[in-house]
């Protein structure tokens, strides 16, 4: 009973940290109408909250095991109050750029469920409570279609402030609802990092969610703002088009915690990076809008079963370094996040077309498909 209220409780807190993670990205179209964010910088405004998103992860989840998930949840989001109230009041671009830096605590938080919830269930469900844990990704999809509304009916700043009611609303509830007793580890960090860092199945795997779990970042952050400068989409068309995406990866990374429970996660990652390297092929080709989203589609879906099987595995093969394995491999996948729209930019800057950016994005998923079939055959 205690485990599915956690499980319950701990996907709304990741779905709600998530939408507070994409602010920023989700509410840029409008932001840019007010202040003079240079095109040229457009790239690291999105990408810069995954930045401390992606590192913290690490401590997050060594947090999680020694205090609990309830300490971790509240203390983050009573620190997320302040950068959010910064960024309602932004002016310059510096200050969006460092307001969404301390933004990527929300990211950070994923960790923190990953450790916490496999305590409470059998080892055969794990892949399964992780997807429904990863359904919280939704979140990001929640700020990329609400936010752009908001923004049109009372103005970003206001929008950015209504955020602060959402972070006030998860104190509260985590603050009555958490588990006090969850069970704790006393292991050191430093001795479990040594441990895990000499096991080259957790570099395997955190190279697999840095793609996997980071094409899911990148295009979440990137399309509101291409979709509208490429392909004309209004704000509002182009958050839905995203959110679309995002609801579509999410729901799929529980089918594929399920799936990786009942089969080989190996041969599950191979698919996903196979389906992948075709989607960024559809893609390089710059086709026209509806062939372009079905592109993006196809990579929701490998992104999706390629996060599920990948949190299988972690927990399966790191059972007694849970918090720092965790911790590693999601800031792996967040990092994954933040190079793609840079390097999109920079293909886009270099050789007038994204084709270049996407075509090495193809042939790193192949690399990767090459390494879990070497892996299953091992």
């Amino acid at each position: 009973m205690e485990g599915r209220r956690q499980l319950t409780l701990q996907t709304v807190d990741l779905t709600a940290s998530f939408m507070v993670w994409v602010a920023l990205s989700s509410l840029l179209p409008s932001i840019r109408q007010d202040i003079d964010v240079p095109a040229s910088q457009v790239g690291l405004v999105t990408a810069v909250p995954v930045v401390l998103g992606s590192i913290l992860r690490v401590p997050m989840g060594h947090w999680a095991g020694l205090f609990g998930a309830r300490t971790v949840f509240l203390t983050s989001f009573a620190a997320l109050l302040v950068p959010v109230w910064f960024l309602s009041e932004a002016s310059t671009t510096a200050d969006l750029l460092m307001g969404g830096m301390f933004l990527g605590i929300a990211g950070a938080v994923f960790s923190v469920g990953v450790t916490s919830l496999p305590k409470y269930f059998p080892s055969r469900r794990h892949g399964f409570v992780n997807g429904v844990y990863g359904f919280g990704n939704m979140g990001t999809a929640l700020s990329t279609w609400l936010a752009p509304e908001a923004a049109s009916a009372i103005g970003w700043r206001d929008a950015m402030k209504l955020y602060l009611v959402l972070l006030g609303a998860l104190i509260i509830v985590n603050f009555a609802l958490g588990d006090r007793r969850e069970p704790r580890t006393r292991a050191s960090a430093i001795r479990q990092l040594r441990i895990v860092a000499t096991d080259t199945r957790l570099w395997a795997l955190s190279l697999f969610y840095f793609v996997t779990f980071g094409a899911f970042v990148a295009l979440t952050v990137y399309l509101p703002s291409f979709l509208t400068s490429h392909y004309g989409m209004s704000e509002t068309d182009a958050g839905a088009a995203t959110s679309t995406f995002i609801v579509l990866a999410a729901g799929v990374r529980v089918l594929g915690g399920w799936l990786g429970d009942r089969l080989d996660c190996y041969r599950l990652l191979a698919g996903a990076f196979a389906a992948l390297a075709l989607g960024a092929g559809v893609l390089a080709a710059a086709p026209g809008l509806p062939t372009y989203l079905a592109g993006i589609y196809l990579i929701g879906i490998a992104c999706g079963i390629g996060n599920g099987a990948v949190f299988k595995l972690v927990p399966l093969h790191f059972a007694e370094q849970a918090g720092p394995a965790n911790g590693i491999v999601s800031m792996m996948g967040g990092l994954g996040g933040f190079f793609p729209p840079l390097a999109l930019s920079a293909s886009t800057t270099t050789f007038g077309t994204e084709a270049i950016g996407l075509a090495a994005f193809g042939a790193f998923s192949l690399a990767c498909l090459a390494m879990t079939l070497a892996m299953h055959r091992r």
